[in-house]
């Protein structure tokens, strides 16, 4: 009787440590030999954590019986954040220079701009041969305008007695002398105004007062904020054509536009644009790198997971954590595609009706 009783308690224990529901995809069981229980936090010799009921509270991880599903397929594509050119300019000056403030000093970047808004002046610089002759020719056109000046009096004074189209010839010519009078007095020391294309912020600034610049040199550049691309480049010349809908990995709530793709290759690429919007302010910057999710018009079978289920193992492998019983967790190697920035589908590695962490996978890779 004695016997009976110590193995019936035997069994108990050992059932309570080891749960039938943790499986492999092809009905293995996944949990290793049983191992003693822990009133703590520990890491087992087979690889998987006790995590005791108190702490999975304190925890919050969080469960999911998982079922096999169809999900749309994804790809990962590398991108950068770029300028939408209908919502964005930079700013250069047609001659080279000297850099002056403008009249409420030189703008900085992130600083607020208005459309029409002058930001700097750039004083042409010219060299003194040229400053010379620019005086010198100044200089006879003034002479000969004050001649016409002279000679148009003249020709009024004897009006009835000399022909009325030389004193409308004269006066023609003092007009023209005028004008050229006006044209190179003003291209001695004038100065070029550099105005913000539109109202936004500004995206760089890279000048000081009193810096020489060339007609090339890009002074500053604008950007709306609210409004940027998003350009990604893949080598399957095909995927333009597949593109349903895309979003950014780890920045779930920007929502990308696919706009197209190009119908040229660019290094070896196919560059993609997509068009950014939020419902907040965009954490986006110009020249920022990106991972763009694109989703596929294709259908992939698996299990579909929040993407912080899955965790790394020590050997930087994709794992996601099984219940193996009330206070036992194993981890599980998985082969995973990503669905959009939130979403994954496990497609190898990982059988239906398992109770997966959804919720504080990552705290318990963390336990050792």
């Amino acid at each position: 009787m004695k016997t009976a009783i110590l193995a019936a308690a035997f069994i108990v224990a050992t059932g309570a440590l080891a749960s039938p529901g943790a499986h492999g995809p092809n009905g293995e069981h996944l949990e290793a030999k049983a191992v003693a229980a822990s009133n703590a936090l520990a890491r087992l010799p087979d690889g998987s954590v006790s995590v005791p009921m108190l702490a999975q509270r304190r925890l919050a991880v969080r469960t999911l019986l998982a079922q096999e599903t169809n999900a749309s397929a994804s790809v990962e594509l590398p991108g950068r954040v770029v300028m939408d050119p209908n919502a964005g300019g930079r700013i250069q000056t047609l001659s080279g220079g000297k850099v002056q403030p403008g009249p409420g000093g030189l703008p900085v970047a992130g600083q607020k701009v208005r459309k029409g808004e002058v930001l700097a002046f750039v004083s042409f610089n010219a060299s003194p041969i040229e400053t010379a002759n620019q005086r010198s020719q100044l200089a006879q056109i003034r002479s000969n305008r004050q001649l016409a000046e002279q000679r148009v009096q003249r020709l009024e004074s004897l009006e009835g007695t000399v022909p009325r189209k030389d004193i409308d010839a004269a006066r023609a010519e003092l007009q023209s002398l005028a004008a050229q009078e006006r044209a190179v007095g003003a291209s001695l020391g004038s100065r070029e105004a550099l105005v913000s294309p539109i109202n936004g912020v500004i995206a760089s600034a890279s000048v000081v007062a009193g810096q020489v610049v060339e007609s090339k040199d890009i002074l500053f550049e604008v950007v709306d904020p609210a409004r940027v691309l998003v350009e990604a480049t893949t080598a399957d010349a095909s995927l333009g054509t597949k593109v349903a809908q895309a979003s950014l990995a780890g920045l779930p709530g920007v929502k990308l536009q696919f706009l197209g793709a190009a119908r040229s290759l660019r290094e070896g690429a196919l560059p993609l644009t997509f068009r950014a919007s939020s419902s907040s302010a965009l954490p986006l910057a110009i020249g920022q790198p990106v991972t763009v999710v694109a989703s596929i018009n294709q259908q992939v079978k698996g299990i579909v997971l929040p993407a912080q289920a899955v965790t790394r193992s020590p050997s930087n492998e994709p794992v996601v954590w099984v219940k193996a019983g009330a206070e036992r967790y194993v981890p599980q190697p998985v082969q995973v595609q990503p669905v959009d920035a939130q979403t994954i589908v496990v497609t190898k590695g990982l059988g239906a009706n398992n109770r997966v962490v959804v919720q504080g996978a990552s705290l318990i890779a963390q336990i050792r």
